[in-house]
């Protein structure tokens, strides 16, 4: 499974601009959709000083009026930091715009930061996640509910049945829990076989038969250059800014796919593994290593590399990876 990835963080230090990222990220979401893509990703994060993607849902609508057929993944939506309403009604604005092109991933959250400038107790937030998810679900109905002491209706209703597809996120067996509970798929942050176990059980105790826990495969990052020696040297300030931001954001047992913990420099971070630079022959080796239930995670404009150097690979993997692993 192909998908392409972004967050359109823009360092200081970089040499390209947000609005040169967004613009580069819908192309790059066109040439996604005719090289055969499964999905384009969108993250969320709030208030940080490189522009991480604060508004990822009127995001994914502009891919999906660029696009005809990709579907739009935003994982995750921090969903305990707004008000579930608006989120049920923009969700069923998209759903019409382009019917079942959008699924969500929710989360709690882990920034103390994004929950003290939301106003939102962060020692509360998995209720609230589970709550919220409730009101979702009722929105999508299109027929009016309660909640919380007052009347809501959310239209127009969702063109897919039931609203968009919805899964939870997290990275520790109490988040699975919580997903087979609230009868979700789980889209786990970390590979720790205990989360997939954890989803299996509760979802076994409460009668969940139709639930899936897809654990992340292969690196966080991944790039294609004929030179990945000279590839590093260009990228390693993007890559090393990426693992330390994300690396200074783990809290308490909050883990994710993309963490490198201790690095210095960017001759760490590769040093890890957790991001590659590859060959053309390497990638198609990984990619047929890992069989049919592998997938490539391309995040082409990763803490903000320029658009010449990550077309340069998108380029390249089109040309000399992808005839060969096309199903």
């Amino acid at each position: 499974m192909l998908m392409i990835r972004f967050d359109l963080r823009v360092p200081e230090f970089a040499s390209t601009t947000h609005a040169a990222q967004y613009a580069t990220c819908l192309e790059m979401c066109e040439w996604a959709e005719r090289c055969g893509f499964a999905a384009a990703v969108l993250s969320e994060h709030h208030g940080t000083d490189d522009g991480y993607l604060p508004a990822p849902l009127p995001f994914a609508s502009a891919i999906l009026a660029r696009t005809n057929h990709i579907p739009v993944n935003v994982a995750a939506v921090i969903l305990p930091l707004h008000d579930p309403v608006r989120v049920a009604e923009e969700c069923a604005v998209i759903d019409n715009l382009a019917p079942g092109r959008l699924s969500l991933v929710v989360a709690i959250g882990y920034r103390a930061a994004e929950f003290e400038m939301a106003g939102v107790e962060k020692r509360g937030r998995g209720k609230l996640l589970e709550e919220y998810v409730g009101v979702l679900r009722d929105a999508w109905t299109g027929e009016p509910f309660e909640w919380r002491g007052r009347q809501v209706v959310v239209t127009p209703k969702p063109a897919t049945p039931g609203g968009p597809v919805l899964m939870v996120g997290g990275s520790t067996p109490r988040a699975a829990r919580r997903a087979a509970r609230l009868r979700c798929g789980f889209f786990p942050g970390s590979a720790d076989p205990e989360i997939l176990a954890a989803y299996e059980d509760e979802a076994a105790t409460v009668g969940f038969t139709e639930g899936f826990c897809n654990l992340p495969s292969g690196p966080g990052f991944v790039m294609v250059a004929e030179d990945p020696d000279a590839t590093w040297a260009k990228i390693g300030p993007h890559a090393l800014f990426d693992a330390q931001t994300y690396s200074s954001w783990q809290e308490g047992t909050h883990q994710n796919v993309t963490d490198v913990h201790g690095a210095g420099s960017w001759e760490d971070v590769r040093a890890s593994g957790v991001y590659q630079v590859l060959t053309p022959d390497e990638c198609v080796a990984m990619v047929q290593q890992q069989g049919e239930l592998g997938s490539l995670l391309l995040h082409p404009l990763m803490g903000g590399i320029p658009p010449d150097i990550a077309w340069e690979s998108l380029e390249l993997f089109e040309s000399d990876v992808l005839p060969r692993i096309a199903s």
